[in-house]
C-alpha cells in the first residue's frame, strides 16, 4: 500500500488562511467529480425512492454556491452569464428541490465548474479584514469566511447522498 501524505495546503495565488479553507472546498468537490465520472445518463437520471437525481443533487450542488457568492459575499446581481445555467426554479412548488433530468454528466461538471471559477476569481484579492467582514442582511449579518464553511458542509452532505445513491443504483444494475 503505498503511503501518503494527508495535508492541507492553502491555494497557490490566495492569502495562506483563506487559501487553506478553498482548498478543503475543492477537495471535497475533486472526491465528487472523480467517483462520477464516467457514470451513465440512467444513473444520473434515476429516481429513487422518493429522493432526489444526482443531477438534480449536482444542479443544486451549483446553484447554492452560486446564490452564496451573489446574495452574500457579493451583495450584488447574479452575473448574467452564471445566471443562464439555472433556467430551472432552485425549488418545486411542494418544495422538493428542481428536478433535473437529461443533462449529461458534462454539463453538470461544466456548471459545477464555471461556477467555481467564478467563485474562486472573487476570493483571489480578498484579504483577511474581508474574509472576516460582516455582510449585513436583511434577515441576518454573514462573513465569506462562514459562507465558504458552509458551502464545505452543504456539498459534503450532498456528496453523501450522491455517493450512497450511487452505491445502490450501481448494486441493482
Amino acid at each position: 500500500m503505498d503511503r501518503r501524505s494527508l495535508l492541507v495546503s492553502p491555494l497557490p495565488g490566495f492569502n495562506e488562511e483563506i487559501g487553506r479553507w478553498l482548498w478543503c472546498l475543492e477537495d471535497v468537490r475533486r472526491t465528487l467529480l472523480t467517483e462520477l465520472t464516467g457514470i451513465s445518463q440512467t444513473i444520473l437520471d434515476t429516481k429513487m425512492d422518493e429522493r432526489q437525481t444526482i443531477g438534480s443533487l449536482l444542479y443544486h450542488i451549483a446553484l447554492i454556491e452560486a446564490d452564496w457568492l451573489y446574495e452574500e459575499v457579493l451583495v450584488t446581481d447574479w452575473d448574467p452569464e452564471i445566471r443562464s445555467m439555472f433556467p430551472l426554479e432552485h425549488r418545486s412548488e411542494d418544495g422538493s428541490l428542481a428536478h433535473m433530468e437529461g443533462q449529461s454528466l458534462e454539463e453538470h461538471f461544466y456548471r459545477l465548474n464555471k461556477v467555481r471559477e467564478v467563485f474562486l476569481s472573487h476570493f483571489r484579492s480578498m484579504d483577511l479584514t474581508d474574509w472576516r467582514k460582516p455582510r449585513v442582511l436583511e434577515q441576518y449579518d454573514v462573513t465569506p469566511e462562514w459562507v465558504v464553511y458552509h458551502l464545505i458542509e452543504h456539498e459534503s452532505h450532498h456528496r453523501g447522498q450522491i455517493f450512497q445513491l450511487l452505491k445502490k443504483l450501481q448494486n441493482d444494475s
